[in-house]
Order: C-alpha cells, then structure tokens, then sequence
C-alpha cells in the first residue's frame, strides 16, 4: 500500500499509534482503521465504531458530505480540506478534516484518509472577535465618537464609519496619516495636535483636547480628539484615540453666553428693585433699579452695607425685624406694603417681598428681596379705584412670576457674578480653565431653570387649549411604551386595572405628561428592599373620573412635607437627579384642565396619588 505516494507496510498497531486524530476508511467510508486520540478525542469505543459509516458516527454532517467524500476519492489531488461542526459524546466542537486518498500498492484508491484537527478554540475567538467588532461599531454608532488606530511601523491609519461621516468621505476613502493632520485648521489646532501626537509616540502621552477641524468637503467643525499609546513588548508601535464633533456643543456653549448677557440684562431692566442680603442682611446682589433708587452709581456702594448705612434708624430697625422673621420661620413675607425713607429724607411707598434663600442644610444663608415702588399709584389711588383694581391684579400676578424668577435666578446670577469676579483676577491659565468650566456647569444649570419658569408659564397661559375625550388605557400603553427601557432596567412592574372603555376628557400632550411623571416618579422613589410595583385604577365620583395611581415605593412624610409637595423646587428625598419641579407643573396640567390631584402616603410603605378628571366643564 502507499500513503500519499509513498510505499507504507501498514496495519492496526501503526494506525493505533498514530499522534493525530486518523482514521482509515473503506470506499463506503466505512471505518477501517483508527487512531487512539481519534477514539479518545470522540469518546468512541471499538465495537460501535469500526465497520460503520462515517454519517452514523457524525450525525451533523452536510447534507452534500457524501457528494465530497467522493470527490475526494476521484480527486487528483488526494487531498482536501473541509470545516464540520460535529456533534458525539464528547460535545459540540468545530474539526477541520484533511482528506486524502488511501491507495494499495497497485496504486489503486481503496479508501480514504481522514485527519481531525479541533478547530473549536479559533473558532470561538473568531467568534467572539466579531462578536466585540460589532459592540464597538454599535457603540460608536449610538455615541457618534469614531475610532481610529495608527500603525507606525507600517504607517497604516485605519478609522471607523462614525469618522468617515465626520470626514464627509465615502466609504472607499483611504486615510493617511499626514492627510488627517493636515485636516486640522491650520495655526492653533494643527500644530497642537501634531505636537500631542509626537509626544504619545516618544513619551506615551494619553490626552484629549478640543480643537477645530476642516471635513473634506471644506466644513469647519470643532471636534474632540483623544489619544493614547498602543504598545508590543513593551515599545510603542501606534496611537489610538477617538474623535467626536462637537460644533453643535461648541454652538451652545456660545448661546449659553448669550443667555447668560440677556438675564443680565433682563434682571437690570425689571421695573422691580431687586436685591440678595446675607443673614446680617448686608446687600450682596442690587439690581439697576435698586441702585437708581439709592441714588448711586455702581453696585459697589450698596454692596456689603446694611439698611442701617442706608435708611433712618426706624427704617432699619423694622426691615431688619422682617429680615429675622423670615430667615428664621423660612416663611416668605410677600407683597407687602412698606414705607421707606432714605437718609436723605426721600420716601417711597413699596410693594415688597422678602424670600428666605435656603441653604443644602435647610437653613436660611440669607434672604431675596424684590420691591416695586408704587408711589404715584398710592398717590392717585382715590380717584382711580377701579384702574387700581386692574391693575392691582396684573401686579400680584407680575409680582408671583418675579418671586419665582427671582427665588430661582438670584443664585445663579450671585454665582455667575462671583465666577466672573474670580476670572477676572485669576493670573493662573489652569485656574481659570478650570473657572469657566464651573461657569458652563453654571450655565447649565441656568437654562433648566429657564426651561422649567417657561413650562410653568406655558401651563397658565395656555388657557385656550381644548380638551378632548380620549381613551385613558391607550394613553398608558403609549407610556409604557416610551418607558419601556426605563421600566426594565429598574425591574419595575405595572399593574393595569382600567377598563378598555374608560375615557376622560383632556389636553392630549397634558395627560401624556401627568402619567410619565407620576409613573417614573413612582419608579425613581423605589424601596431599596423590593422592586417597583405601580397599580392604576379609575372611578367615577360626582361627575370626576378618578385616575388612582399607587406605589411601593419610600413614601412621604406627609405631616413634614404635606403642604410643600406641589411646590416649585421642593424635595423630600436626598436622590441626586430630584429638581423638585415635575409635580408642580403635573399639579398645574391638572389645575388648568379644571381638575385637582390629592395625596396619600406612608414612609415605607407607599404612595397612592389620586387625579380627579373634570367631565362636566
């Protein structure tokens, strides 16, 4: 006989003894002879395996394995490779077997013979290679942060699809290295990144800077790039990062500017003295009209002086009287009527409101005052009752909307004034890097104020909105639908007891609102020790439809919190995203559609909040 051409005294001891997982098939590919690691690698044992087919060994063969078995057979060659995913005793596994045609001495092909090498292990990485390929590419997808990695020693530069869009290339785009330096503007941003990159390839520098860069189309765009070094036996052999546009950041960061000028502006031009005092009740914020009825040029000559530097003794003494009252009781003093003479005899009449301004701890750290002086109106007051009646009306409701400007903004104005202070005298570049940083956090925080003043605005005058019957159950289910990712990472469950034809009569974008806060609210205040279960039920009591919505969660001490829960900015739980708004603009949708919202609750039991939807008007 001859093994691949080659004359071979062959029988069973030899074949036994062969190092690889063999086997010796007849022209039925019957099993002839085989190797002990063929027989241990498969868990076979002699008399099931010797004499049978191949297909009745391996039952996940091909359904054309017979077809290539005889080709093999026929083959010039006498040889051929073939991937199977087999399964015997021993389990699933990926083989790749190698085929060659087993000849007599005549030369004549008698069988074949089959070598098994277990692949399962490079499959699996190959496997799970993809498997990592395809995360990254769907999470640089989502994030819109590209990708890319350079090959020094081989001066390749290959970048993900996420950069081609940022590149404004297609998809048969070849990068290089110089060409993705020379996209950065020329000046400031080309020669800084060409600097980082040298410096990551001789010192292994990481780093990640914002610097602007032009598209291949010509588009100028900021972008942020980061960097860092890729070894191999200890030696830097690349560089790769992530890149990410941020024009659209870099646009709002510069609108944020805006905004902070126009509230500014805004504050100074309010027909209302507005001031901040410490707990001394020592001025730290004025206003233009405060500082024009003072009489004085610049802020400075207010700032840190008391109504004792600046009003008559009695004055003083009864503002500095209210100032006590409020910072200690927390209660409000609002729209009162004061007098006030200055030092140098000139009197005003006042409308005034004094808000305590809280502290983390729940202490007053001072107080925001606003007045209006409405001398002239108290002047004429006799023979202009009824104009003064209007227009009294349309001053408490401007005087309600600048206490809750004012309540919200001072502190962020106090703090912008402050930062742009420390800016100003701050020599250290690192310093102040990290200053105008706290002023965009700043800012940020001044746009959602912004945000929730106009939603409340919005509510109470939209008051030509029309109510429209809708079915509750499909709304819910939209709900459920939008907070479907929400509900299942929280691990939260929603039991629905309405009936299909239940329907309330509505504003459509309102009650899609009132859910979604009542239900993540419900999830958000979980009990630590269970997951969220949220029950929704409906009634109908004296011409309401009651939409009832009970949970599990922590609960509210309703005797502490009870008349405080609908307030603007009013939180009762230390969690970090709680604003204290949702359940005064929900209490607000509601109010304005003619209905009311109550409250039952226990700490550590549970929440129920019942919604009472007007049928009649």
């Amino acid at each position: 006989m001859t093994l691949n051409g080659t004359k071979t005294k062959l029988n069973n001891p030899l074949v036994k003894q062969l190092p690889t997982a063999t086997v010796f098939t007849n022209k039925k590919f019957e099993v002839i002879y085989a190797s002990d690691k063929f027989m241990s690698d498969f868990s076979f044992e002699a008399k099931n395996t010797f004499g049978k087919p191949i297909n009745e060994l391996f039952t996940t063969l091909s359904d054309n394995w017979e077809k290539k078995l005889y080709n093999y057979l026929t083959d010039e060659s006498h040889h051929a490779n073939l991937n199977y995913t087999l399964k015997s005793a021993a389990g699933s596994k990926w083989y790749k077997w190698a085929c060659t045609a087993w000849q007599n001495d005549t030369a004549e092909t008698i069988g074949l013979i089959i070598n098994f090498e277990d692949i399962t292990t490079n499959k699996l990485k190959n496997e799970q290679t993809d498997r990592l390929q395809s995360l990254l590419d769907a999470m640089c997808e989502i994030s819109q942060i590209g990708v890319w990695d350079y090959d020094i020693l081989n001066d390749k530069l290959v970048c993900c699809d996420v950069i081609r869009k940022i590149y404004e290339v297609n998809e048969d785009y070849e990068f290089t290295f110089d060409a993705a330096i020379s996209s950065y503007k020329d000046g400031y941003s080309r020669n800084t990144v060409s600097m980082l990159v040298h410096e990551t390839m001789s010192k292994g520098t990481k780093w990640n800077e914002k610097l602007q860069f032009k598209t291949y189309k010509g588009k100028e765009i900021w972008v942020q790039i980061a960097a860092m070094p890729t070894y191999l036996d200890g030696k830097i052999v690349g560089v790769k990062g992530t890149l990410q546009n941020i024009e659209k950041e870099v646009q709002s960061e510069a609108k944020t500017k805006e905004n902070e000028l126009l509230l500014r502006t805004l504050i100074d031009n309010l027909p209302l003295n507005v001031f901040i005092k410490d707990t001394e009740s020592r001025k730290i914020l004025v206003n233009k009209s405060e500082c024009d009825y003072m009489g004085v040029d610049s802020p400075d000559e207010l700032l840190g002086k008391s109504d004792f530097d600046l009003f008559n003794d009695e004055v003083a003494s009864l503002s500095r009287a209210e100032d006590l009252q409020v910072m200690e009781t927390l209660i409000p003093i609002l729209s009162r009527e004061t007098i006030n003479e200055t030092k140098d005899g000139r009197i005003a009449t006042f409308l005034t409101s004094k808000i305590p301004l809280k502290g983390n701890n729940g202490k007053a750290q001072g107080l925001v005052g606003i007045s209006m002086d409405i001398s002239d109106i108290k002047q004429k007051e006799q023979e202009l009752r009824d104009l003064i009646n209007v227009t009294s009306q349309q001053n408490k409701k401007l005087v309600n909307f600048a206490h809750i400007v004012s309540h919200n903004l001072r502190s962020h104005t106090a703090n912008f004034s402050m930062l742009l202070d420390f800016l100003t005298n701050e020599k250290n570049e690192e310093e102040k890097t990290h200053i105008v940083k706290m002023l965009t956090h700043a800012s940020d925080n001044l746009l959602e104020t912004l945000e929730n003043l106009n939603e409340v605005v919005a509510i109470n005058t939209n008051i030509n909105l029309e109510r429209k019957p809708i079915r509750l159950n499909q709304r819910i289910v939209s709900v459920k639908r939008n907070l479907k990712e929400f509900l299942v990472n929280n691990n939260a469950k929603i039991i629905n007891a309405i009936s299909e034809h239940t329907a309330i009569k509505v504003i459509p974008s309102y009650i899609d609102s009132i859910l979604m806060n009542f239900i993540t609210n419900a999830v958000k205040y979980k009990h630590p020790d269970r997951p969220p279960l949220i029950t929704l039920s409906a009634t109908s009591e004296n011409g309401f439809i009651v939409l009832s919505i009970e949970d599990n969660g922590l609960g509210i001490d309703l005797k502490k919190y009870g008349e405080k829960l609908f307030g603007m900015y009013k939180t009762f739980h230390d969690h970090s995203d709680s604003r204290g708004i949702g359940l005064y603009i929900t209490k607000n949708q509601i109010e304005a559609m003619n209905g009311k919202v109550t409250v039952a609750s226990e700490v550590g039991v549970g929440t129920t909040f019942k919604i009472y939807f007007n049928e009649q008007n």
